[in-house]
């Protein structure tokens, strides 16, 4: 793979490093990201990445959790240090809560679980800022509520079928039954 695609015919797109140990992954990542419009090079281990970080300064960073072992998390700072306006995306096929949030902490703006198109690493990769809207406490459903709708998506995955959808509830069909005749209970 030619180290900088695209970099030879004078082409201004953002340059994007991708750091996996799957170098079948990673052409095939680093053709689908230049069909989107980035140039790309990739490293396959993390000193050729970090080599690659200091000589190109690259803006935008897709980086795998597990290299040979070694956990991608320990690039972050390093790379941030070789180019410090990087966006850096990291990618695993073995999510957890503490790697994603220390993904978060170390300065990765987004953390993707593997198998992920490529269009959705470039939404992560160049997206603004995320807006959460925030919760209503005064629009909390009440327990009734909640298990109504509980029942109704139960009742929608059995397409209907009031027996199975008892079975799945571990409650008696006369009850179910029962709950269904009545109308749906206020918000």
């Amino acid at each position: 793979m030619n180290p900088v695609t695209d970099a030879a015919d004078g082409n201004e797109s953002p340059l994007l490093l991708i750091v996996d140990d799957d170098q079948a992954y990673c052409s095939a990542l680093a053709k689908a990201m230049g069909r989107r419009g980035f140039q790309t090079i990739a490293g396959h281990d993390p000193e050729s990445a970090l080599a690659l970080a200091a000589r190109h300064e690259p803006e935008y960073v897709v980086l795998d959790l597990n290299l040979e072992g070694k956990s991608g998390l320990n690039l972050i700072e390093p790379l941030l240090e070789c180019s410090p306006g990087a966006r850096i995306v990291v990618l695993t096929g073995y999510a957890s809560i503490p790697t994603a949030v220390g993904a978060i902490k170390l300065g990765a703006l987004e953390y993707l679980i593997k198998p992920v198109e490529a269009g959705d690493i470039v939404k992560a990769l160049t997206a603004d800022h995320w807006e959460i809207p925030p919760i209503a406490t005064d629009e909390r459903m009440t327990v009734q509520r909640v298990e109504w709708e509980y029942i109704q998506r139960i009742l929608r995955e059995n397409g209907g079928n009031i027996t199975a959808t008892a079975r799945s509830l571990k409650m008696h069909r006369r009850t179910l039954q029962r709950k269904l005749a009545k109308h749906a209970p206020a918000v």
